[in-house]
């Protein structure tokens, strides 16, 4: 059976009759009854119709856009105001399958990454863990340093971001544990990866590491129902001096807030630890984001900033586990979000590092359980 199909141009002059002229483009975009009675009545509303075109259209980018690369890499937000010299380059790769017989926190498996028992525990005061908890927390630490020291010495010229992203996940994998970043609010990697300019939360792609930039990994890892968190930054090969600085006064900046962790201390109190030294070094503190508490949860009370005359609440007892992680700018301590809704960088587009340890309040002061070898410029 067949039906007859009136010319579809809402200027045709000839009263829309039956007719038999279907417009290319539709056809091969599966677009049916896109028909007209002549070439001039398909011309003279070319304009219009041609919008069909674009709504059909599926919206991956073409090969022949101008922001795709030959190897067939691409700049999703070609058209987005980038502070600094960085690009973040996709495709990014699938993401990573994690055994099934691997436990796994609340929100794994999640369709918008939410934790349900971080925001039914919301407002709570810190939680004073028990012995068994916190030997718990140094298992977990220890598991998530191993990974980071992994991650760490694969830094070099020339590999991607993604490929340390690879390298964290099997890593983790191999300890029976879960990659905490993974799904969490929908974070598509394993790892964060936040090079030069990224302040945090940078997700890893395509993108060669380059002789000179400087490199965040900030591992989490998920096990036997407790979470370990660290992160450290990097040189990638030869810096200048500047960077040097910079990275050295940023563990200087965390070792300083350290210091003062004891039962009794105050949480605001560290910011004034981190944020002087800082600015004696021409740096600046990111106001942004903060330490904050872990345990069985990712994040949780306390909330710690770590710049000076902050109005931090809480003071530190025994049994309180949480991160201390400055995150210190060559320039302005203002942040730009790129439009993945993740990746965090500076204005200016100058450098940003980060120092990152958790740490267990004890009865006579604070157990660095994420502590590792030092390695100072």
């Amino acid at each position: 059976m067949s039906t007859t199909v009136k010319c579809q141009s809402d200027k045709c002059p000839n009263g829309n009759p039956p007719s038999r002229l279907e417009c290319p483009t539709c056809n091969k975009l599966g677009i049916r009854g896109s028909f007209f009675c002549g070439q001039e009545c398909f011309k003279a509303g070319w304009k219009s119709h041609k919008i069909v075109h674009d709504l059909a259209k599926p919206r991956q980018p073409l090969l022949d856009d101008p922001a795709i690369n030959k190897d067939g890499t691409f700049n999703p937000f070609a058209a987005f105001e980038f502070t600094g010299s960085l690009r973040p380059v996709y495709p990014l790769s699938k993401k990573r399958v994690v055994p099934a017989t691997i436990p796994v926190p609340d929100y794994a498996h999640d369709a918008e990454g939410k934790s349900l028992s971080e925001i039914r525990k919301a407002g709570q005061p810190p939680r004073i863990l028990s012995p068994e908890e916190q030997e718990k927390m140094r298992t977990v630490c220890r598991l998530a340093r191993e990974v980071l020291d992994i991650a760490s010495a694969a830094v070099r010229p020339g590999i991607t971001t993604d490929a340390i992203d690879s390298i964290v996940h099997e890593a983790i994998i191999e300890r029976n544990a879960y990659p905490s970043p993974l799904n969490y609010r929908n974070f598509p990697k394993s790892v964060c990866t936040s090079v030069n300019e990224v302040i945090c939360h940078g997700i890893p792609d395509q993108r060669k590491l380059q002789e000179g930039d400087i490199i965040n990994i900030d591992v989490t890892l998920y096990y036997d129902g407790f979470h370990g968190d660290l992160n450290e930054t990097y040189p990638v090969g030869r810096i200048d001096e500047e960077s040097q600085n910079l990275i050295r006064t940023t563990r200087e900046c965390l070792d300083n807030a350290i210091k003062l962790c004891k039962p009794g201390a105050l949480f605001r109190d560290l910011g004034k630890a981190i944020e002087p030294h800082a600015r004696s070094n021409g740096c600046s503190v990111v106001r942004a984001y903060t330490g904050h508490g872990i345990n069985d949860l990712f994040h949780t009370a306390p909330n710690i900033p770590h710049y000076a005359k902050n109005k931090a609440v809480g003071t530190m007892k025994a049994g309180m586990a949480f991160t201390i992680e400055p995150m210190i700018n060559l320039g302005h301590w203002d942040t730009v979000h790129w439009q993945d809704n993740w990746t965090a960088t500076t204005t200016d587009g100058k450098k940003s590092a980060q120092f990152e340890d958790t740490l267990l309040i004890t009865d006579t002061g604070v157990e660095v359980l994420t502590a590792g070898k030092r390695h100072d410029l």
